[in-house]
């Protein structure tokens, strides 16, 4: 009983407490509602006073913003305006100056048509004057064929020969004051540059010819290398390719053959089978066979030393081998692989004397004759064997032409070749040398003083220097100094086209005015 009434004690006071709580927060939800309707009413007095103070100045910024572009559009309105009144002004001008041009041109065009009428009055009595003029020049041209005995063709045509004699002296005269200067200038500078390639290669040339005579110990040796029935001489030859000569010259036995190569060959053969005493076919195959291994490793060894002692590097080592075969190779009894060496130094110091490739000058003068090495063998010049050789073994074109000129065959387009050319005939042409039949040496002197002597003027034709000159004496009073120059050049070129030589020859041509009196 007592707990229940706590209960609802308890319960009345937590009402009254909530009572009094929601009375209390109505009170203070009303001052509130007060306060915030009180302090709207202020924001929206302060807003609507700051609104008019914005508008008042917007109004006044307006103001302002007209009164600056009115201001600005009043500038531009001027400025356009004084525009548009100097334009006026130029074109007003323009029109002033365009009346007068077109006064002036109006008064030009009568000019013009006047004189108009004056040219066509003239041209009418030039054409009449002209008319009359070809009549006198026909009728001036008549008598003058009347009197002349000629026609106007030939009066032409003796005019037109007269004139290219003339030509031709005057053109003579040019020449030989042109080829004096270049030669009293080129010759000195041709001489020092020769010279002194010649001297620093200078040494004691000996003229070297494939020996082809083996001495024996005894005439009895004959008999042995003989053999039963000449069986031993024979597998000799038939080895080496040499024809062996036995005669009646006491203690030896000649070698014949036109390859110097193969004359080698049998000739240490020959001497090996002599100095060892056994000698039977079997045995002559044997020696035979090692000595050619031999020459083989030789022939490799020569072109080698000769590329060292040039310092030429990078040769194929087929065209080292074909060099060394030059070794045993002779023209005009000329050992033709020292020919070729002297030829690359005098080539190359030319060369560097005329800042031209030294490189191309002393290879191409090195592998010129290279062809010679195996021209017994295979068809064609020495020449076109050995462009076939140079470029099957990788030389460059500019070695394959400058070797490829040296006889003329082809025309020189480089320095190269020139010097190659020159080298060659300076070469061949030493004293000493060369060597060449008596026979054919005669022929071809008689032949260069017969094609001198076949030429009109000419007195007399002397070859001299062995055949490296030609020395012509013309008569004075056929021929003038400016015909003998022309002369020169016309032996030359025949000779060029009629004869086969070595080097080069020199044409002279002497032409000697003389004036004699005698005092009674």
């Amino acid at each position: 009983m007592d707990t229940t009434m706590t209960v609802i004690a308890v319960a009345l006071v937590a009402i009254a407490v909530l009572a009094i709580w929601w009375f209390g927060l109505r009170r203070a939800a009303r001052r509130t509602t007060a306060q915030a309707r009180r302090q709207a009413a202020r924001v929206l007095e302060e807003a609507e006073r700051e609104k008019e103070a914005k508008l008042r100045e917007a109004d006044l910024a307006a103001k302002e913003k007209l009164l600056q572009a009115r201001g600005e559009f009043e500038k531009v309105s001027r400025k356009h305006r004084s525009e548009l009144e100097s334009l006026e002004r130029r074109l007003s001008q323009k029109e002033d100056n365009l009346e007068k041009r077109l006064d002036e041109l109006v008064a030009k065009e009568k000019e013009f048509t006047s004189r108009e009428r004056s040219l066509a009055d003239r041209d009418q009595h030039l054409t009449r004057k002209q008319e009359e003029l070809e009549k006198v020049l026909s009728t001036g041209r008549q008598r003058l064929e009347q009197i002349a005995g000629l026609t106007a063709q030939q009066a032409v045509d003796e005019l037109k020969s007269m004139m290219q004699e003339e030509a031709r002296m005057q053109a003579a005269h040019t020449v030989k004051r042109i080829e004096d200067e270049a030669r009293e200038q080129a010759g000195k500078q041709a001489q020092r540059i020769i010279g002194m390639a010649v001297q620093r290669g200078a040494s004691d040339y000996v003229a070297e010819a494939t020996v082809s005579v083996v001495m024996l110990p005894g005439d009895e040796m004959k008999g042995r290398i003989i053999g039963r029935e000449g069986r031993n001489i024979r597998a000799l030859e038939m080895a080496t390719g040499v024809d062996l000569i036995v005669d009646d010259t006491p203690e030896a036995v000649i070698l014949s053959g036109f390859d110097p190569y193969r004359r080698e060959v049998a000739r240490v053969s020959l001497e090996r089978l002599i100095a060892d005493g056994r000698i039977h076919p079997a045995r002559i195959e044997e020696v035979v066979e090692k000595v050619k291994a031999e020459f083989e490793e030789r022939v490799q060894q020569e072109g080698e030393a000769a590329l060292l002692e040039l310092n030429i590097p990078n040769v194929h080592p087929e065209l080292q081998k074909l060099l060394g075969r030059l070794r045993y190779r002779t023209s005009y009894g000329q050992n033709v692989l020292q020919h070729s060496k002297e030829v690359s130094f005098l080539a190359s110091t030319m060369a560097s004397e005329l800042k031209a490739n030294i490189p191309v000058a002393r290879r191409a003068g090195l592998l010129h004759d290279i062809g010679k090495a195996v021209d017994r063998e295979m068809e064609g010049t020495h020449v076109e064997i050995g462009i076939d050789l140079l470029r099957r073994y990788g030389e460059s074109e500019e070695v394959i032409h400058a070797m490829a000129c040296h006889h003329g065959d082809y025309d020189p387009e480089t320095v190269e070749a020139v010097l190659v050319t020159a080298s060659d005939a300076l070469s061949a042409a030493r004293p000493g040398a060369r060597r060449e039949v008596l026979e054919t040496y005669v022929k071809r002197l008689e032949k260069l003083e017969e094609i001198a002597a076949g030429f009109k003027g000419v007195q007399k034709s002397f070859a001299i220097q062995a055949g490296r000159e030609i020395r012509v004496i013309v008569d004075s009073k056929r021929l003038s100094d400016e015909k003998a120059t022309w002369l020169s050049r016309d032996i030359a070129q025949k000779v060029e086209s009629e004869l086969t030589y070595p080097g080069q020859i020199k044409v002279t041509v002497i032409r000697e005015t003389r004036s004699i009196e005698y005092a009674k």
